[in-house]
């Protein structure tokens, strides 16, 4: 596994998939001989979440989800959203018109391979329009069927790529673009799978933690909740012992308003006992407790 101390330009120099990593972080060449957390830190790149996404690329290593910067981590999704709608998936279905087509012009098998491979481009945009608006639910199930989709592709042209009609230097040229497609399809499928793994062993770990920090955080500013000027009149009152006609009759206002007023009180405090409210009045000095003995 990398770690932080590590040099940049030796992870990238023995890894092919590392080069595609720095560019999705917003990184680029001429790192010299920097550290990985050199580079990062002049990027002003979370270096946990960097080699977080290297490590688990590279070696399947999750990281632990608290250690993961979701802002990092979902700049480097984004990035890898543009590569595929924007360049990988255009210029995949260019080579596939390029290396098929040639091979028997009068055959209507490299239209319907197409026509396959812009149902898969569809459905990778549905996906990726999901994870934008941060729905991810919406295809947690999904992935499978995708990578299934391009599988489904590759035996299409395996099985019945229409051939025969070239012959001498031109058959080599459209063999090779063959070639090049069928590589260029093998490695998307890989770099997609990979993708999915990212947001299922990175991504929804950190989320899950982010979403508890939030809870935690609502929950405590509920529980510190000042009470209202109203709110604490009530309260007095409801120590003493009064009911609630009786307080909205000394604090001119309705019954109902009372009862609002008091549910706020036992939200606020998160405390649901008139005891328990008398403790906390008494603490909070709201009331003399030698007036409450008289």
């Amino acid at each position: 596994m990398y770690k932080a101390t590590d040099k940049m330009c030796d992870l990238m120099a023995h890894e092919e998939e590392a080069i595609q990593i720095i560019s999705r972080f917003g990184l680029s060449m001429g790192v010299g001989d920097q550290t990985i957390e050199q580079v990062c830190e002049a990027h002003e790149l979370h270096t946990p979440t960097f080699l977080g996404v290297v490590n688990h690329k590279l070696f399947r290593q999750k990281p632990q989800a608290d250690t993961i910067d979701l802002q990092t981590l979902q700049k480097y999704l984004h990035q890898a959203h543009t590569y595929f709608l924007d360049f990988r998936l255009p210029r995949l279905r260019q080579a596939m018109i390029e290396a098929i087509n040639p091979a028997n012009p009068n055959s209507q098998i490299p239209i319907l391979i197409l026509r396959c491979f812009d149902e898969f481009v569809q459905e990778i945009r549905v996906h990726i329009d999901h994870e934008n608006a941060g729905m991810y639910e919406e295809h947690e199930h999904d992935d499978q069927r995708i990578t299934d989709k391009l599988t489904e592709i590759k035996k299409l042209i395996i099985k019945y790529y229409p051939g025969d009609n070239a012959e001498g230097s031109e058959e080599n040229i459209i063999s090779y673009r063959l070639i090049s497609v069928m590589s260029d399809l093998w490695h998307t499928e890989q770099d997609f799978a990979d993708h999915c793994d990212i947001e299922d062993d990175i991504l929804r770990p950190a989320l899950a933690i982010a979403a508890e920090e939030r809870r935690k955080k609502n929950t405590h500013r509920e529980e510190t909740e000042e009470l209202s000027d109203r709110e604490r009149d009530v309260l007095v009152e409801l120590v003493r012992g009064r009911s609630n006609k009786e307080i909205a009759d000394v604090l001119c206002i309705s019954t109902h308003t009372v009862i609002t007023h008091r549910k706020n009180i036992s939200r606020k405090l998160n405390i649901h006992s008139t005891a328990g409210l008398t403790i906390y009045a008494i603490v909070n000095k709201l009331v003399d407790i030698k007036s409450l003995e008289s």
